[in-house]
């Protein structure tokens, strides 16, 4: 099938790259452009715009769809544009270009989680089950019918790379299974009942809260894992969570209960197992206290 593929981060490439093993023409890739990121703020292309030229894929980085991007878009003739992750919004004439429209993969099991962050905001609310669906694209926000879905458990120690990781699989079979299949499946609307918006993690979020109860903080630290990293300060220090174990215990939220990092919630406690040190690498909760000895009775925030 003549193909247009439109992504940006990590997530669309697997799909990418099933597209392409599958024997479907990519006619053009289109991703975001090249922005500053790392240490050194150093210009550097998307993943997918570096895995498409890779794969030896003519590749497009339009900052918005405008007229005469629009005007490229629609001369590609393409039957499908496949969407995942692509981080732009498209106008409707791009929505209605290819001749089958444009499908996008989207990271929930819809109406549930509509919006930029389902992965994070699955997690982050204790949901048991999440997954991939395909969905026809309208102009509203996650809302066009859907045209498959497979659906996946959560695990209690999934976090968002271990859960991004497996839908991002999900979703590259998902899309090589429907594409010969269009022919006989029918877009089945969205319920209205139901509906939930995966708003963006803002980094305020992110710093733990320990009146909260353990349970609600492990979802809250797996959810945010590994970033942006949930964090408190100990000792003065910043330092990230990246897995904690509910536990039994109980005293002033924020008070260490014993010497191996097991702090009081505002309902149970949480054994700290994997931290990250402003300015090191991630390492387990025992390393973390080499050199760094934290008693009961200390409090962090």
């Amino acid at each position: 099938m003549k193909l247009v593929f439109m992504g940006t981060p990590d997530f669309a490439v697997p799909v990418l790259e099933a597209l392409v093993a599958a024997g479907h023409e990519i006619v053009r890739v289109y991703t975001q452009p090249p922005r500053r990121a790392g240490r050194g703020k150093q210009i550097r292309p998307s993943p997918v715009h570096s895995r498409a030229e890779a794969l030896g894929l003519p590749v497009e980085t339009p900052e918005r769809f405008q007229d005469a991007v629009m005007a490229a878009f629609a001369a590609l003739g393409a039957e499908c544009a496949i969407v995942a992750a692509y981080g732009q919004i498209l106008p409707q004439a791009a929505l209605d270009a290819p001749a089958r429209g444009c499908l996008n993969l989207h990271a929930s099991l819809l109406p549930r989680w509509r919006g930029a962050a389902p992965i994070q905001r699955a997690i982050m609310a204790r949901d048991s089950e999440t997954g991939v669906c395909v969905m026809q694209m309208e102009a509203g926000l996650d809302t066009g019918p859907v045209l498959a879905r497979e659906t996946v458990s959560i695990g209690s120690q999934d976090t968002a790379q271990t859960l991004h990781d497996q839908l991002a699989e999900i979703s590259a079979r998902l899309i090589v299974a429907t594409l010969p299949k269009l022919n006989d499946l029918t877009a089945e609307p969205q319920s209205l009942a139901g509906v939930t918006y995966a708003s963006k993690i803002d980094k305020a979020e992110a710093r733990i809260d320990w009146t909260r109860s353990a349970s609600e903080l492990s979802a809250h630290i797996r959810g945010l894992s590994p970033f942006p990293g949930a964090w408190c300060e100990i000792g003065g220090q910043r330092v990230k969570v990246l897995m904690a174990e509910p536990e039994e215990g109980a005293a002033s939220p924020g008070t260490a209960l014993d010497e191996r990092l097991l702090i009081a919630c505002g309902e149970g406690a949480l054994r700290l197992t994997q931290v990250q040190p402003a300015g090191k690498g991630a390492m387990a909760g025992s390393a973390y206290l080499s050199g760094r000895p934290l008693p009961p009775g200390s409090v962090i925030s």
